[in-house]
């Protein structure tokens, strides 16, 4: 079995990616066979208390790290954020070949995003190969997870999911590699359900303030860490190839690492 040696790609907004890279870290010292050969941060020292924060982490272990802010880039250029229906201006593209060539200087075999915030363009997946984690199944709601759940809500879904899919053009569509599923209306959440009462037009922080969808939350956060640790086990182990000819459910595995 070979180390599979990674490029990590984060935004480091938040406890989410801080403790979703801080998970794997500590896998990885339980003899998870993956390194880390770089971590990518697309902003700058001095731009944000939490990404700082990621950054430190980083340096503690010793790893290598890039960062190039992408809000300074786009204002160097002159470019604007896209509108919703928009393509993505042309910045985008420049400041991917960018980031590109910083990667270059790594060896690693595959490129995990996680807490990414932005939209990967042409020069970065099509050189090299990256996964992304989405907080939905295979066959579920695409978007932010504030929207993913707000559509589960809408919809009254009974289970969702955790997926790892690779980044293509086709954002949050890319082919999936794994997933896991678990429930969101059973037992424990039927009160909270019954009493959930919002209307469907209602603005997404109102539907973040309600206790069902901050359960719904929470059933994901704590999966999404193991579940991003065993799909690169089985990357690693040479179980699951990327992309594999059918998404491979880790779903038993994740509840294993839960209860362990």
């Amino acid at each position: 079995m070979t180390e599979l040696r990674v490029a990590w790609l984060t935004t480091g907004r938040g406890p989410g990616s801080y403790g979703a890279l801080e998970y794997a870290l500590g896998a990885i010292g339980r003899g998870l066979p993956v390194k880390i050969a770089v971590v990518f941060v697309n902003r700058d020292p001095g731009e944000a208390g939490p990404t700082d924060r990621l950054m430190a982490m980083v340096r503690e272990h010793g790893i290598a790290l890039e960062t190039l802010s992408s809000v300074r880039f786009r204002k160097a250029r002159g470019g604007r954020l896209s509108k919703p229906g928009e393509p993505l201006q042309p910045w985008r593209r420049e400041y991917d070949e960018v980031v590109a060539e910083r990667l270059a200087k790594y060896d690693f075999d595959l490129g995990v995003m996680f807490g990414y915030m932005l939209i990967a363009t042409e020069p970065l997946y099509a050189r090299y190969r990256f996964i992304n984690d989405h907080p939905a199944l295979p066959d579920g709601p695409i978007g932010t997870y504030q929207e993913v759940i707000r559509e589960l809500i809408e919809t009254r879904a009974r289970e969702s999911g955790c997926m790892m899919n690779v980044v293509t053009g086709d954002v949050d569509r890319g082919p999936a590699i794994s997933y896991c599923r678990f429930g969101i209306a059973d037992e424990g959440s039927r009160a909270l359900w019954e009493t959930f009462e919002l209307p469907r037009e209602s603005p997404l922080a109102a539907f973040e303030a309600t206790p069902l969808y901050q359960e719904i939350r929470r059933r994901g956060v704590e999966r999404e860490r193991p579940f991003l640790v065993e799909t690169l086990r089985a990357v690693a182990e040479g179980r699951l190839a990327v992309p594999p000819p059918e998404p491979v459910d880790l779903t038993a595995q994740v509840e294993r690492a839960l209860r362990g």
